[in-house]
């Protein structure tokens, strides 16, 4: 069972990834600067990526040194769709030792409905569907770290959390607080928890104030500014939303266990800040906590060989009885569940969603119409499409280079309701060059310098 789920978590993201791709769906810009990361590093080059701006360098935006490993999947692959399937795999994977898990502790059938429950939860198919984020990585290392602890392989759960710390600044913090976890609830393995506590600490200190600012075209940390009061800590209401959900992922019940301490370094920096996408209960911000929700939920719900509860990571407690093993299991299905038809897989069944939509000719037809290797400035629609045979800007970004061609498609929402009606002359006044309309049709123009 755990290798089932598995395999159908990945193959559903990665359709859901393909289905998206197909049809020309971009949530955002993200894929766009993954593809041209993976592009780099399948290049053996600096993780430079011109859709962020002139010379900028990826590392100095985020710390995430573990996307190197994106290099071989580029060599294999070289498509913004290859990142789509390296995520659903990633994600897909971390259901297998959870699940195996779950099936140790609660039983065959109770078990098996947990694994179902995360591997279908809201936070990763949430994640899956706002396409590829370097947390994709975060998401097994957390599920591996996290069931080696619920064992007793203290170990192996440090060494599982220890590479956390190269997917993002901000989970410094998170490996920090499971190794203060460990310190103060395994007094034999004290000295790993206070070690894996300062491996933690250390490169959130190092990665955050050092490195960033040091790679960042700025010199500076680029997130500072979207931190406001802690005093709004608590307002607006969908804070609470997000949190209700979360508990309800760990059936509530995971509340008693030590590991859900795990999630406050996440939803402080999130909910501190002044963007309302990290807010909510939607895009990829949840995906790292619902592995921390899931063993939890485990840990409070104890071990049926045994008999006895492990919540606080004790064995003197009394197992829950069936009835709350069962209640929990069902709140986190119910969580999203409930949300039932809004939810990402749910296209997977719809085949008007599978129909090739009528622009994807036109889409083709403009990328073909730029020279290979040119440099192109395009807007948020092709932006991913565009870069394996391009030298890709942000059509709206801070770029001075002058492009050879732009590609504009006039139905992208990147526009904001303002689309040129001449992108040719558009891009005249933008960089002060001439430009001629090499192609216009279906909504997409191409322009490019004579």
């Amino acid at each position: 069972m755990p290798s089932l789920l598995a395999v159908l978590a990945a193959l559903a993201y990665g359709l859901l990834g393909t289905q998206q791709w197909r049809n020309l769906v971009s949530l955002s810009w993200d894929l766009g600067i993954f593809t041209q990361l993976a592009r780099a590093y399948g290049e053996l080059g600096a993780p430079i990526v011109p859709i962020k701006g002139d010379d900028v360098n990826l590392l100095g935006d985020h710390f995430h040194p573990i996307l190197a490993a994106l290099a071989p999947v580029w060599w294999v692959w070289p498509s913004g769709e290859a990142l789509l399937w390296t995520q659903a795999l990633l994600l897909g994977v971390s259901a297998i030792p959870l699940t195996r898990v779950a099936i140790d502790r609660l039983g065959p059938a109770l078990g098996s409905l947990a694994g179902a429950a995360y591997a279908f939860s809201f936070g990763l198919q949430a994640a899956a569907d706002v396409q590829f984020h370097e947390i994709a990585f975060a998401v097994p290392l957390l599920a591996f770290s996290l069931t080696a602890l619920l064992r007793g392989r203290i170990a192996a759960s440090a060494l599982w959390a220890a590479p956390l710390v190269m997917v993002k600044e901000d989970l410094g913090l998170t490996v920090a607080v499971l190794g203060a976890v460990i310190a103060l609830r395994h007094a034999p393995y004290r000295r790993e928890g206070l070690g894996l506590f300062s491996w933690g600490i250390g490169w959130f200190v190092l990665s955050t104030f050092v490195i960033l600012p040091m790679l960042n075209t700025a010199g500076q940390y680029d997130y500072t500014d979207n931190l406001g009061s802690p005093l709004e800590v608590l307002w607006p209401p969908v804070k609470w939303v997000t949190v209700g959900m979360l508990l309800l992922a760990a059936g509530v019940i995971g509340a008693r266990s030590p590991l859900i301490w795990m999630m406050v370094p996440t939803l402080a920096w999130r909910f501190t800040g002044t963007v309302e996408f990290y807010w909510d209960w939607y895009w990829h911000y949840n995906a790292v906590l619902i592995p921390i929700a899931m063993a939890a939920l485990l840990d409070a719900l104890g071990d049926r060989r045994s008999g006895r509860a492990s919540a606080w990571l004790r064995t003197d407690a009394p197992r829950p009885g069936r009835t709350v093993r069962v209640t929990a299991v069902a709140a986190t299905a119910a969580v999203t569940l409930v949300l039932g038809s809004s939810m990402p897989v749910m296209n997977l069944v719809r085949p008007e969603k599978w129909a090739l939509t009528w622009r994807a000719a036109p889409a083709q037809a403009a990328l073909d119409a730029v020279p290979d290797g040119s440099v192109l400035a395009v807007d948020i629609t092709l932006l991913a499409q565009a870069v394996p045979d391009h030298d890709v800007q942000w059509m709206h970004g801070p770029n001075q280079r002058v492009p050879d061609c732009v590609l504009v498609d006039r139905y992208a929402f990147s526009w904001g309701g303002s689309v040129p009606a001449d992108p040719a002359h558009w891009a005249q006044e933008r960089w002060g060059a001439e430009y001629a309309t090499v192609l216009d049709e279906g909504g997409f123009v191409v322009a490019c310098r004579g």
